[in-house]
């Protein structure tokens, strides 16, 4: 078990307590055929000073990924030194094939020549078909692949993005769940919400023994196929025919299923937002994701802005004005919160969580909101907080964002 999250005050800057051992970081994959297993990404990272304690897994089964890609690719893919942080491969018609890596703005190409037709219709063929989202994926796996298509339909461009089952991420915020209260997790595309997802699914389900269904639109939390993947634990999934059925089934789950958690990926419409509402009146937890970096992104947002309870112009009388030595027309959230917990994902390892109802209204009035920041804190950023903190140990730091 991952050593628990310690928590410092921001000024004056207090010692963490000491913790047990540090987790040893381990990544698997499923068993492959004889001869593979040197092929497959499979390593032990030890981390410095290390103890004895329980693992953290990372699972990617990277080697079903790379079998959609041209053998050259696939070999080149293989040896690469960073291929444990693989993020995405990009194969577009006529341009040179690309690999992205976590942490790097840019990309490095794995060839000099372009990719042929040729090879994205075979790269299709070992994929199937395309969702009405333009998105496949790989049975027993996590991986998403999306297809970029030219106005006759035809795929020119494909996006194989790689899927890890991560555990870990839920220290972080672990205390939030006892609240049980609703949570929104707001990212940029990239930064691990789907991940987290995932990881919640199975804590709240196998730990927290919760009745969790996830909506899988587009089966991502759960992968592909009929049967979702292990990293989800014993969370029930139910896949979505078409996204635009998204909130359909999420009304579906909580009037058919009885589930006490509904966790859902990549709320974007009115209809997907006012289900939001209707399930948390219905007193079930529900957890879900958005696009956007900050808070402020969704309350500028007229389609989401339901999530945070909305948005109104309220007209003050005179003397309130006065009082509030503010315009006559101000703002105003009209609604209490759908999610009472909003966490802004800035990076991987680098959330703000947000009391909801107190940083919407602190923000409409033109103030700073009192935040809770949460990173991940490598070995050589804690020398100068305390020795006795053991590296990769999640460090909460609470303090007023400026």
């Amino acid at each position: 078990m991952a050593p628990s999250p310690t928590r410092l005050l921001h000024l004056p800057l207090l010692a963490p307590k000491p913790s047990p051992p540090r987790c040893l970081v381990s990544r698997r994959s499923r068993p492959r055929p004889a001869g593979d297993a040197a092929r497959c990404g499979c390593a032990t990272e030890a981390g410095g000073g290390g103890g004895g304690g329980g693992s953290v897994v990372v699972e990617d089964d990277l080697y079903e990924l790379l079998q959609v890609l041209p053998r050259d690719l696939r070999d080149n893919l293989q040896n690469e030194p960073r291929k444990d942080q693989l993020l995405e491969v990009i194969l577009d018609l006529g341009r040179r094939p690309e690999a992205r890596f976590l942490g790097d703005s840019g990309g490095q190409y794995l060839r000099d020549s372009e990719i042929s037709q040729q090879e994205l219709e075979e790269a299709q063929r070992a994929v199937g078909e395309f969702g009405g989202d333009n998105r496949a994926g790989i049975e027993g796996t996590l991986h998403r692949i999306s297809a970029i298509r030219s106005r006759k339909g035809m795929v020119v461009g494909l996006t194989c993005r790689v899927g890890r089952a991560v555990t870990g991420h839920v220290d972080m915020v672990r205390d939030l769940l006892n609240y049980k209260e609703s949570i929104l997790f707001l990212g940029r595309p990239g930064v691990g919400k789907t991940t987290v997802m995932r990881e919640i699914a199975r804590v709240l389900a196998d730990e927290f023994q919760k009745r969790v269904v996830i909506v899988d639109t587009s089966n991502e939390i759960g992968g592909d196929g009929d049967i979702p993947h292990a990293a989800i634990g014993g969370a029930r999934r139910m896949q979505v025919a078409q996204p635009s059925m998204q909130h359909r089934v999420m009304i579906e789950a909580v009037e058919n299923h009885m589930p006490e958690v509904v966790i859902v990926d990549e709320i974007g419409t009115e209809a997907e937002a006012q289900a939001c509402r209707s399930i948390a009146e219905r007193g079930v937890m529900l957890i879900g994701t958005a696009h956007g970096e900050h808070l402020a992104n969704i309350i500028k947002n007229p389609t989401l802005s339901d999530l945070i309870g909305g948005v109104e112009t309220v007209t003050l009388g005179d003397e309130e004005a006065r009082a509030r030595r503010s315009q006559k027309s101000i703002l105003e959230r009209k609604a209490p919160p759908t999610f009472p917990f909003l966490i802004e994902m800035r990076e991987r390892h680098y959330w703000v969580t947000h009391r909801t109802e107190r940083s919407v209204d602190m923000l409409l009035h033109g103030k700073k909101p009192l935040v809770e920041r949460v990173v991940g804190i490598d070995s050589k950023d804690l020398s100068s907080y305390s020795t006795a903190t053991p590296a990769k140990e999640l460090v909460l730091f609470i303090e007023k964002m400026k």
